[in-house]
């Protein structure tokens, strides 16, 4: 049995005690412990904060530049849909079954091996980093974004996110920003001609928002796309309302940072805006990086992601690429092909050796 081989059966075990070991968000000591206990087993020195926990490779030199290569641990909650236990890891035909199996434990254990495949090389041009990050599913603020808000990881010179993307490489990230807007009107009696209604108020920057276009669009993320998601005013029939309140869902290209959209929108409606984060910007790569062109020359293509991922919060360049598909993810009876964690081990090898020698 080669390394390769001994190191991806030892990862496909991990994923499946990791599935057997419920790890909601804010809720991932468990399986925090596990990954540590895995690192210990392996004799691998390792760090941990709260449910975060991190290694580097054996020979790491301070004046090498570093590699960050990272994925989550943590799951959504079970929807009600499961036929089976989302918390017994079951495999069968090719699969694994398993809350958390495709979103994202295959990614994580795959990189898990890329990083333990490496970690005893002295001849590396580069760094290795290996974060297990908690609360990517919500966002949270105790995940990834605390290790470089504490220091606790150095400069990068990129990151490789581990998330279903059929092994396929998302070179753009839609960013997200969620904005809370409260139109302020007078109160008054619906049967006579009084008070200012503030449903009308509103109204009028909703339709806005619906007409505006903003004039950048990217050639892989398209247009930045503001959607009214919510909406609440009104006490009871008979009273003008003086206050709506409104939520607008903008999902940020490349060609903008939220900032910006955010200087926009103001600027031309009148509600009252408040913005619950401005913590998860739109991410890239340059297409030209090496790390993109050693994945062109495998066969994998380049597409820009809708969907937003602890790359959000990585200050750097990255590249968002793993097994399995997203399609699955939070889905009812949740799986993981094993020939995909099988190739996505073998091409984040292909993909850092291309690089770090």
């Amino acid at each position: 049995m080669n390394l390769q081989t001994e190191i991806t059966s030892e990862v496909i075990s991990l994923l499946k005690q990791l599935i057997a070991c419920p790890s909601i968000s804010k809720e991932e000591n468990k399986t925090a412990t596990l990954i540590s206990e895995y690192f210990s087993a392996h004799n691998i020195p390792y760090f941990r904060k709260i449910n975060n926990v991190w290694a580097k490779n054996k020979f790491y030199n301070k004046n090498l530049p570093t590699i960050l290569i990272n994925s989550h641990h943590d799951t959504v909650k079970p929807n009600a849909n499961w036929t089976l236990d989302p918390f017994q890891p079951i495999e069968k035909e090719g699969k694994i079954f398993g809350l958390g199996s495709n979103d994202a434990g295959a990614s994580l254990v795959s990189l898990l091996a890329s990083f333990q495949y490496f970690y005893y090389r002295s001849d590396l041009k580069y760094n290795l980093i290996f974060v297990a990050s908690a609360e990517e599913e919500i966002t949270g603020k105790n995940g990834l974004e605390l290790l470089f808000k504490e220091n606790d990881l150095p400069p990068l010179s990129f990151a490789i996110v581990g998330e279903p993307t059929l092994m396929q490489m998302a070179i753009a990230e839609k960013g997200l920003m969620v904005l809370d807007c409260k139109s302020e009107g007078e109160a008054g009696h619906a049967a006579r001609n009084e008070g200012v209604n503030a449903i009308y108020k509103a109204l009028k920057d909703i339709n806005w928002i619906q007409n505006y276009s903003f004039p950048k669009a990217s050639d892989l993320l398209g247009p930045v796309k503001m959607s009214v998601t919510i909406i609440n005013a009104g006490t009871q029939h008979n009273v003008v309302p003086d206050i709506c309140h409104f939520t607008i869902d903008v999902r940020a290209n490349d060609q903008y940072s939220l900032d910006e959209i955010f200087k926009i929108i103001t600027g031309n409606i009148q509600a009252e805006v408040l913005p619950r984060s401005m913590r998860l910007q739109p991410s890239k790569i340059d297409p030209q990086h090496p790390l993109v062109q050693a994945g062109k020359k495998l066969g994998l293509s380049t597409y820009g992601s809708p969907t937003t991922s602890d790359q959000a919060v990585i200050p750097y360049e990255s590249l968002k690429i793993g097994p399995g598909d997203s399609a699955r993810s939070h889905t009812a009876d949740e799986f993981i092909y094993k020939k995909e964690i099988e190739d996505g081990i073998d091409i984040y090898i292909k993909l850092l050796s291309s690089i770090i020698f």
